[in-house]
């Protein structure tokens, strides 16, 4: 048996879900081969997608959360299929793709973004795939433009989606709750007292503040936002390669004792070791901290798929919101002063959390290939 997993460079999440899955594919004796497609097809490409979407979402977030509702307002036709200008630009684009598939003759094939997915719909409507197709949807929202792909099935993150695929015209057969794959390390729950000795981190309180793999949000101004709080507490901080921002962190004379990681391979630890975090609301990390159950207080996300995200957890009263009415310092107070709130958040981070959600995949896609 083997596979192909296809992923677009716009931001970093999709590219994780999909080595993820590779490990674990190949864990599981089964060969599969890990792909970026446009960079596939085109570096200049990848690179000029991404910049666009790096520079659209940081540079003019109301211009980018505009036109991404403008997508969701799309008037979605009861046939699912690859349309109109979607189709003529993956006809373009796909030339590569079909002599990979037509040369790897794969088993299967998992989408991580919906570009990848309409590339694999438009190939297969010109070609016959003799392949199970599957696409990942890695917010918690069912983006726009899926409903113009045509799949074998949908893995969403949550069975509360379902309603939202049934109304972009899929079957809901074809659409599995199966949750965003996640590094398998994050089922892995560790004693707080002994991720602390680990992580070298005092025993007392500690707030887990992430940067995100963009550079969002300001995380040194945060930090003295929390550090005039009355409260007896540590800041955990990671900064992955932003040399520049550990530094400026590093300088920093607070009152509260400051952890400063740059790039770290146990953020799954982290989490464990410290009692609430502060992020951007992204799939992949918010997947994370619910497999983890440690408290999330949302902060700066992106206008569009990440605004879902957001709706989504507080409605499912897994999270709280960061905001200029519910400011920083003031939802750390809140989340410390009351511990019945915090185990209620848990609870409900519990129903949600899908930390098998990467071998529940794997299984699956296993179980099911085309004979």
């Amino acid at each position: 048996m083997k596979g192909l997993i296809l992923s677009i460079t716009a931001g970093q999440g999709h590219n994780q879900t999909a080595k993820v899955l590779n490990d674990r594919f190949k864990e599981r004796g089964v060969e599969t081969e890990y792909l970026d497609v446009y960079k596939y097809i085109n570096p200049l490409l990848s690179d000029s997608v991404n910049r666009i979407y790096l520079m659209s979402t940081k540079n003019i977030p109301k211009i980018y959360g505009g036109v991404y509702r403008l997508c969701e307002k799309r008037n979605v036709q009861p046939k699912i299929g690859v349309r109109g200008m979607t189709r003529l630009t993956n006809s373009v684009l796909s030339h590569s793709l079909i002599k990979l598939i037509q040369e790897k003759q794969p088993d299967f094939i998992i989408c991580t973004h919906i570009f990848a997915a309409l590339l694999v719909t438009y190939i297969s409507s010109i070609e016959t795939l003799n392949a199970l197709t599957v696409g990942i949807v890695t917010d918690f929202t069912v983006h726009p433009y899926w409903e113009d792909s045509y799949l074998d099935y949908y893995i969403l993150p949550s069975k509360r989606l379902t309603i939202q695929g049934m109304k972009k015209g899929f079957p809901e057969s074809r659409l599995l709750p199966l949750g965003i794959p996640i590094d398998p390390k994050f089922k892995t729950r560790h004693d707080k007292a002994e991720a602390k000795r680990e992580m070298n981190i005092e025993t007392k309180h500690t707030v887990l503040v992430m940067s995100g793999s963009m550079g969002f949000g300001d995380i040194v101004s945060e930090i003295r936002q929390l550090d005039k709080l009355d409260i007896d507490f540590g800041i955990v901080t990671v900064c992955g390669h932003n040399k520049k921002l550990k530094a400026r962190i590093d300088a920093l004379k607070t009152r509260k004792k400051i952890y400063s990681f740059g790039f770290t391979k146990k953020i799954d630890v982290l989490m464990d070791a410290c009692d609430c975090i502060i992020t951007k609301p992204g799939g992949l990390t918010t997947s994370e901290a619910l497999a983890k159950q440690i408290p999330m207080l949302m902060n700066n996300p992106i206008p569009g798929q990440e605004d879902r995200n957001v709706e989504f957890l507080l409605n499912a009263g897994a999270a709280m919101k960061i905001s200029r009415t519910n400011p920083l310092d003031e939802a750390v107070y809140q989340m410390f002063i009351n511990s019945e709130h915090r185990r209620l958040m848990q609870e409900n981070m519990k129903l949600l959390a899908k930390p098998n959600a990467a071998d529940d995949l794997v299984e699956f896609v296993i179980n099911n290939v085309k004979e």
